[in-house]
């Protein structure tokens, strides 16, 4: 796919800024002082060997950040305040961008055109965040109960946090010992007298454990609680599953969830933490409405303010990779995975990894292994004992996952 040029997107997004802009001159890319000189060369020297964390730090924003300052934006404060499917009110935002990015990637996770609303958000944490208000709200106005929260045991702990932040009820759900949650747990938990609000994890923190969809809605149709609402915390997972063979893993169609979480700063690679959150029309009409009229808009989202930076990176990452970019970094990182799987296997370092999964989880290295590569901790007897793990990303090429392999193998020598 040929690459986005920087010209016709500064002319596609931002044609009438550019005609008011003045010149602001030169930019002056000195370090104002030693803290910050020192503190960026402590974060770079750690480059490229971050394994252990799901970060996409292959970053293709170089042409944006040439773009941003040569257009006279970097020298203005803007706000996307309100929702990107109204009329936006003021000059000073980019809802069009937002909304462009959310009608590109809605039909991924299955939401038709007439049906998704929906927001870049704040991260991944915002987007359950809003899952959960959402889901509670809608569940609310259709019983007058507030729910309860189901969740797995090794879920994302933001989901624990938000429940306690809005004052739910949670129960938690245990798991195998790959992560997905219990059925015969969950029916076990699930109240048919309260309407349910399950949160779905769709790759979980460490060993990327996957919820089965069609085995736990089977328990909701048996059990059947007076109301349900599905919302899926899919923060990596959603990012790559859509442009691979699972991509039924995260398709409304298939798996009839309300609303989806997934992160911008992981797979898609925005350099600042950002998500996007997809839900129905239907669920945004049954939530409270606030109708500031300094803002001329009803504001059905939580935070009022949000980055018109976000939408552009994604706006620019979209049209500089597109489907076809996108469906050949998930083949990339999913292969990785497999290869270092594989290369564990040989040397008989015990590992594991599922089949929809960029996370391979393994016996727990040597304390410098585990700081050179920035390895993440765990701790599971059902394993073995003391754990760590690589997401593979867009970085973990085969250079560097040789590296670390080689390094794995000197140790296990010993």
């Amino acid at each position: 796919m040929k690459k986005f040029a920087a010209k016709r997107l500064a002319g596609a997004m931002l044609a009438a800024a550019l005609l008011w802009a003045p010149s602001f001159g030169t930019v002056d890319a000195a370090m104002p002082d030693k803290t910050i000189t020192a503190e960026t060369e402590r974060v770079l020297s750690s480059l490229p060997m971050m394994l252990g964390y799901p970060m996409n730090e292959d970053i293709k924003l170089e042409g944006f950040y040439k773009w941003y300052i040569k257009s006279g934006l970097s020298k203005l404060a803007m706000n996307n305040a309100g929702s990107p499917y109204d009329k936006p009110h003021g000059a000073y935002q980019m809802m069009k961008l937002e909304r462009e990015v959310m009608d590109f990637f809605a039909p991924f996770y299955g939401f038709g055109a007439d049906e998704a609303w929906g927001l870049v958000t704040n991260g991944g944490t915002d987007g359950n965040n809003h899952g959960i208000y959402f889901g509670a709200k809608s569940l609310q106005s259709q019983t007058g109960q507030l729910p309860v929260v189901y969740v797995s045991e090794e879920s994302h702990y933001s989901n624990l946090r938000l429940a306690d932040l809005q004052n739910l009820e949670v129960r938690l759900i245990k798991c195998d010992k790959w992560g997905d949650m219990i059925p015969e747990d969950f029916e076990e938990k699930l109240d048919p007298e309260r309407p349910a609000l399950v949160v779905y994890s769709m790759g979980t923190t460490f060993k990327g454990g996957i919820d089965n969809q069609a085995a736990l809605n089977k328990v909701l149709e048996k059990v059947k609680p007076v109301a349900v609402y599905r919302h899926v915390d899919a923060a990596l997972f959603g990012g790559y599953l859509p442009f691979t063979e699972h991509k039924d893993m995260v398709d409304r169609r298939v798996q009839p969830f309300d609303s989806i979480a997934i992160s911008g700063h992981k797979f898609f690679g925005v350099d600042s933490p950002c998500g996007l959150f997809f839900t129905t029309k239907e669920t945004l009409e049954k939530q409270k409405g606030y109708n500031p009229g300094y803002l001329a808009a009803d504001m059905p989202m939580i935070s009022c303010s949000r980055s018109t930076l976000n939408p552009m990176k994604f706006y620019w990452i979209m049209k500089e990779f597109g489907e076809d970019g996108f469906r050949e970094q998930s083949a990339s990182i999913m292969e990785n995975a497999k290869y270092l799987k594989a290369r564990m296997d040989e040397m008989g370092w015990p590992a594991w990894l599922r089949e929809s999964s960029n996370t391979v989880f393994f016996k727990q290295p040597s304390e410098h292994i585990m700081h050179k590569y920035t390895l993440a901790p765990e701790f599971d007897e059902r394993f073995g004992g003391k754990l760590a793990h690589v997401v593979v990303m867009q970085h973990c090429d085969r250079k560097l996952l040789d590296a670390f392999l080689k390094d794995l193998a000197a140790e296990a020598k010993k």
